[in-house]
């Protein structure tokens, strides 16, 4: 494996090292789009595994928080997805079929039962 292809895969790694990441990017897989603020509540509900009605103002604002100053950024930096901000759309990019193999990796071993029995990526 040449420096390429090895600091692709180390970059691949701590991008999906960060649930929040992982679990955005399973919500994307279906329909690879999805709003800003359905994000928000399912990552909330798998990151701290309650149910959508126990999320609160102040936890959707945290996860909100850290989706769209941290998350989302280190994203599409690495084309992975694209988001725009004004109407809340977040969507699959090129680069997502680089990482794939990876996530798919990552989600047969989550916690949360309901992310494992997701349909295979």
């Amino acid at each position: 494996m040449n420096e390429t292809n090895a600091s692709r895969m180390e970059a691949a790694c701590s991008l999906l090292a960060k649930s929040e990441r992982r679990f955005l990017l399973y919500q994307l897989v279906d329909d690879r789009r999805a709003n800003l603020e359905d994000l928000v509540t399912q990552v909330a509900v798998w990151e701290l595994d309650i149910h959508r009605t126990a999320i609160d103002k102040e936890t959707r604002q945290r996860v909100y928080v850290s989706l769209v100053h941290n998350h989302l950024p280190r994203l599409a930096d690495y084309d992975i997805i694209d988001y725009d901000l004004r109407s809340g759309d977040v969507v699959l990019a090129d680069g997502f079929e680089d990482v794939k193999p990876l996530l798919e990796q990552f989600r047969q071993t989550e916690d949360e039962p309901e992310i494992r029995e997701l349909p295979p990526l």
